[in-house]
């Protein structure tokens, strides 16, 4: 901490600091102040109402259609054209989903629960056990004859192992950065409030759905016309699932920003009512935001944390370096616009999704802080968090179809992990929340995390410096290698 290097990245941080500071207020409290804000990306505002109104609407169908009665609403024969198979009733399999929906709650709640104590430990598990649990499921499937999943588990496990080689060197700083976010967010109760409430929405929303689910299953039609509407269904609930955690993201970041820029959750410059303004906003002119960039912020965000990894390891093959490299700027053109710091900037400005995304990466890209957010893999800790969450839910729902109907473990397994996932992520989600809003603030005027906690602020600092160090010395290497490569070719055409 002592060393000449910290001396001088500390003091340009409180120049630039310094020289931004008011700039930074004024635009915060200008944010603050503001009492309505304007509707943005209404089209998809409604695209998804609509969705949420159809699908609900055919999960009913769906259910009813075998509730107590085999084909109660007649709608077989329009399944007529594919192979018939062993028909059930609803309730039959509505028991497992429930079951899943207790497990993942029951999983979600213990996280906020141990939040304080011992988040930092279910985190580490998360990393080191992942790749076992899926290991162990990819035997479990090969057993039960699954061929395809036993296959598709145990390249997951793969990648998930070769993914935590690669950035082992990181978990340190990451740790420390989730640290200080739980940190945040169990000072702030009213935002465990928050996910509690909504996690109660979305096990109405789970009922209804694992209602539809469970019709589909007990449906007289084959296994291929099944999956296909599985897949479909499926596909929805991550969609409404993460427009949900969104909603909680865009919530907790505009409390834990407005507690960093006015020092404090007890600072009576703090506006009044303001988790309920947060929440309001969220619900109405931000929400057609929150459902655009949920289409597509967590696959492309997992996509780039992969491709990253893989990059950092791969040598000196320079044929597959062109191609990882090639894949890794498309995907960076494409965070540009869809990146989860976009919240951040929805919750304290009201922009829409593709501006907050466009202005949270340019203001990254010009104070040099994006090396130090692509340093960090908090996101994709609290991912495997997630998922092994959802992979015991799934395990539990499928030990219990497997004792009772052997040709169902799949089907249910894997739409269980899905509920189990989505339960557990928003629970994560209060977490990322944090850390967004710690990088944003961070990039726009690092004296507010100083004053905040003095000493991660300078971690964060000489860590930042250290990157910055970093990328220079690789551009240099880059520049040099270059420059022989055409002296070699000169020297060769001569």
């Amino acid at each position: 901490m002592d060393s000449p290097s910290f001396s001088s990245s500390s003091s340009e941080f409180a120049s630039i600091a310094t020289a931004n500071q008011s700039v930074a207020r004024s635009g915060g409290e200008g944010a603050a102040a503001e009492q309505s804000r304007r509707w943005h990306d209404v089209f998809w505002l409604g695209i998804f109402l609509i969705h949420l109104v159809g699908l609900g609407f055919l999960l009913g169908v769906l259910g009813l259609n075998r509730f107590e009665k085999q084909n109660r609403l007649n709608i077989d024969k329009f399944t007529s054209r594919f192979s018939e198979n062993e028909s059930g009733l609803t309730e039959t399999y509505w028991p497992l989903y429930a079951a899943a929906g207790g497990v993942g709650t029951a999983l979600g709640w213990i996280w906020l629960v141990l939040l304080g104590s011992q988040a930092t430990q279910m985190m580490k598990v998360s990393v080191h056990i992942l790749t076992t649990y899926l290991a162990v499921v990819s035997v479990l499937c090969f057993w039960a004859g699954q061929i395809f999943w036993g296959v598709a588990f145990a390249i997951g496990a793969s990648i998930q192992f070769l993914y935590v080689i690669s950035v082992i060197d990181r978990l340190s700083f990451t740790m420390l950065v989730l640290q200080k976010a739980v940190k945040m967010v169990w000072n702030l109760p009213e935002v465990m409030r928050v996910a509690y409430a909504f996690m109660f929405v979305v096990l109405l929303w789970m009922a209804l759905w694992s209602f539809g689910v469970a019709g589909v299953v007990a449906s007289s039609m084959g296994d291929g016309g099944r999956w296909w509407l599985l897949v479909v269904l499926s596909v929805s609930l991550f969609w409404t699932g993460a427009v949900l955690c969104n909603t909680v993201h865009v919530i907790v970041s505009g409390m834990v920003f407005l507690v960093l820029f006015h020092g404090g959750r007890d600072a009576a410059s703090i506006p009044a009512n303001s988790l309920m303004k947060s929440l309001q906003y969220a619900l109405t002119t931000s929400f057609g935001s929150i459902c655009y960039g949920s289409l597509f912020t967590a696959a492309i965000r997992t996509l780039r944390w992969e491709i990253r990894g893989f990059r950092s390891k791969i040598g000196n093959n320079e044929c597959l370096l062109c191609f990882v490299d090639f894949l890794f700027h498309l995907v960076e053109t494409l965070v540009r616009f869809f990146n989860k710091y976009a919240y951040v900037q929805i919750a304290v400005h009201g922009k829409s999704f593709n501006r907050s995304a466009r202005d949270a990466w340019e203001l990254f890209q010009s104070t040099g802080v994006e090396a130090l957010v692509a340093y960090d893999c908090s996101g994709a800790v609290l991912l495997m968090g997630t998922v092994f969450g959802g992979l015991i839910t799934g395990t539990c729902s499928g030990v219990w179809a497997w004792v009772e109907w052997k040709d169902r473990v799949i089907m249910i397994g894997s739409t269980s992990m899905l509920m189990g996932m989505v339960l557990v992520g928003l629970a994560m989600v209060v977490v990322e929340s944090a850390v967004t809003s710690i990088y944003i603030c961070y990039a726009e005027d690092p004296l507010l995390i100083q004053r905040w906690d003095a000493e991660f602020f300078n971690q964060m600092s000489e860590t930042l410096h250290q990157r910055l160090q970093y990328r220079s010395a690789r551009a240099r290497e880059v520049i040099a290698h270059n420059r022989l490569h055409d002296l070699v070719q000169q020297n060769a055409a001569i």
